[in-house]
């Protein structure tokens, strides 16, 4: 019952999702934005079908004691978002603002989207303590995780929505709405730094990792 209400969840996010970018462009013969929301979606149910429940969990509802304030990312991260949504449907089919996307760019928009989705479900996959919130888990026996992704990068999961968070946002066909990730990039890589930080502190073994592993989001640069 538990994955079946994600899941469902996820099925309504999507029709909001829709509604807001078709409503946006008023009409709907625009595949591109279907291709979008199959992405999203199919990529919803996947990860709600094989994430472990203990981690699904942690990240719909982390427990106390986060470092940065949740509640403020998601609400400033959900705008952003929104934003885009309505950002995209507006340009491409009413006010043609950006001059358009070539169909190739959108194409290559939309495999930067499912490198972004795959390269966080992989980390999520990789490491059980995938929070939602920056805290060390000390309930559920938080430890380095050294396999995945994070043998390349410290944090893969930041490191595929600041690099490949563009993806979404070109395959809808907007370079306004592609604009907007920039919000996002700083988002991620303050919130990177913080977490860095607190781990090197407080989580055993992650200091001496972090010397084997020198990237935290981008390989050579930072």
């Amino acid at each position: 019952m538990f994955r079946v209400k994600l899941i469902l969840r996820m099925v309504a996010m999507t029709i909001v999702i829709g509604a807001v970018l078709f409503v946006s462009a008023g009409r709907i013969d625009l595949p591109f934005f279907w291709a979008y929301l199959a992405v999203m979606a199919g990529f919803g149910i996947v990860m709600m079908l094989t994430l472990p429940r203990s981690l699904l969990e942690e990240r719909i509802k982390p427990a106390d004691g986060g470092r940065d304030n949740l509640g403020l990312l998601r609400l400033v991260a959900g705008a952003v978002f929104l934003s885009q949504l309505v950002v995209a449907g507006l340009d491409v089919r009413r006010f043609h603002g950006s001059g358009g996307v070539p169909a190739a760019l959108r194409v290559v928009g939309l495999a930067g989207l499912v490198a972004v989705l795959g390269t966080w479900y992989w980390a999520m996959r990789s490491n059980p303590f995938f929070s939602a919130a920056v805290r060390i888990q000390r309930d559920r026996g938080h430890r380095v995780v050294t396999s995945g992704p994070y043998r390349f990068v410290r944090h893969p999961g930041y490191a595929a929505f600041v690099l490949f968070g563009w993806g979404g946002p070109l395959a809808l066909g907007s370079w306004l709405a592609v604009a907007l990730h920039l919000v996002v990039v700083v988002l991620f890589v303050r919130r990177a730094a913080l977490e860095d930080r607190m781990l090197r502190e407080e989580l055993e073994g992650y200091a001496e990792y972090a010397v084997s592993v020198r990237s935290r989001l981008l390989p050579g640069l930072w």
